[in-house]
This record gives C-alpha cells, structure tokens and sequence, in this order.
C-alpha cells in the first residue's frame, strides 16, 4: 500500500467499537497519532495494535487542546485531524494524493462529512457538510470547546471527496452524548457572555432553539429524510435549549 506523507490524528476516549474501522481506513498514512482521553476500554490496545502513536491526555474541557497536542507530536507538514467514528473513504485517499503533489499556497483543505444519523445517510437537514480537518500545522492553530475550529492565516482549499461519520447507534447514545457536550458548553457560555439577563437567556432558549430546528428541517430540507429528518431537527434543536438551561441553572445557582 501507498503510504502518504500525512499525520493523522485521532482524539477518542472509550472508542474500542468503532476505533478500528477508523484506523483501517487510514493505513496509507505514514503516521498514526491517538490522543487518548485515558481509555478504561480496549482503545489504547487496539490503536497500539495498528501501529498508531498514543498520546494520554486527561481531558481539559476543550477538544481544541487535544487537536492542537496532536499537531504538536505530528512529524508531518499535513495533518488529518479526525474522531474515532469517522473512516476515510478510498475516493479521499486518491483526492488527498492529488493535492500532496500540487504546489499550492493552501494552508488548510474543507472536505464534506456523509454523516449518519442511526446509521441512516443525513443527505439534507445540514448534517452533510464541509469540515476544514486536512492542515498544514505551520499555520494552523485550534480553538473552541466543543465545536473546535482552525484558526489560520492564509488560503483554503477543498477536497471534492467525502469521509463517512458513525457518531451514534442510538438516541439514548445520542442523548448521553450530548448531556456531556452542553455542561462543557454551558460553562464556555458562562465564561465568555458573564451574567445575561433573563430576558435574553429565555431569548436564546426559545428563538435559537426554533432557529436551529426550522434550518434543519425546512431550510436545508431535513423532512426529504422522513422520520430520521424529523428526529435530527428536534434533537439538535434541544441540544441548544439544554445548553441554556445549563447556563441559566449556573447563573441561578451563583
């Protein structure tokens, strides 16, 4: 097999059933780095049983502090930045060798995510969509907690090609998920906004959380998706009402 002179890094914690199909999907890579949030399953085993650098990180609140550990112990100019459900399709792999020979200027490539909702292809309702997750980590630096970005100056380019994303099974994985994502994302708001008024707390609780499902649902046509569509809308829009929640019970209680 080919290998490609790409770093990709793979922040996971209690990953075992989904870690491997992720890692066999990049063995064209010429380094495999996993930045562990201390595992208690098999993940570390497995990574280490293709060939991948592990990195214990306890995690500090901010998925970007991980992302950027990664970058930091990548031995590659291009690095891949990926989670533990995500795989990497034969179609991106060819795209990816394509653009290591060009000579560009590009600092940082968007590729689309074909996410899965309950294992049913999201083609509308938003959850198809682009990433900037290939960086040249000369120029790259990551910010934010939950929903981490790339912070750089210079071009950006785009890889026509899609990688597949598994995020959950079921709801209550779903739900779970996301009860741990809004306490990191209730104590961010805390910390940036201060204390808001009420007014404006029951503003962002109700009008977001329509926004959001009226963009999912009807502008980007998540109804095309029939009940997994209806689903997707509602939960995603919950998620932005339990995070002001959370931050109204953290200003409440002092």
């Amino acid at each position: 097999m080919k290998k490609l002179n790409v770093s990709v890094v793979i922040i996971a914690k209690n990953e075992e059933k989904k870690i491997a199909r992720c890692l066999e999907s990049i063995k064209w890579a010429d380094e495999i780095i996993v930045v562990d949030g201390l595992s208690a399953d098999r993940t570390i085993d497995i990574a280490k049983s293709f060939g991948a650098k592990i990195i214990q990180h306890k995690f500090t609140g901010s998925f970007a502090d991980d992302r950027n550990l990664g970058l930091e112990n990548a031995r590659n100019e291009w690095v891949l930045q990926l989670d533990a459900d995500d795989v990497v399709t034969e179609n991106f792999v060819e795209k990816l060798d394509e653009v290591l020979l060009k000579k560009t200027d590009v600092v940082v490539y968007n590729f689309r995510r074909k996410n899965f909702f309950l294992e049913h292809s999201m083609d509308h309702g938003g959850f198809h969509h682009y990433i900037p997750n290939l960086v040249n980590k000369a120029f790259v630096k990551f910010e934010g907690v939950v929903h981490e970005v790339p912070v750089y100056k210079g071009k950006a380019g785009v890889i026509e090609a899609d990688i597949e994303h598994n995020p959950f099974d079921s709801i209550s994985q779903f739900i779970e998920r996301q009860n741990r994502y809004t306490d990191i994302a209730a104590l961010e708001l805390l910390k940036t906004e201060g204390i808001l008024s009420e007014s404006k707390i029951r503003k962002s609780m109700i009008n977001k959380s329509f926004k959001i499902f009226w963009k999912s649902y009807v502008k980007k046509q998540g109804y095309k998706e029939g009940v997994y569509g209806l689903l997707f809308a509602i939960l995603f829009s919950f998620i932005n009402f339990l995070k002001w929640a959370k931050y109204w019970e953290l200003v409440e209680n002092g």
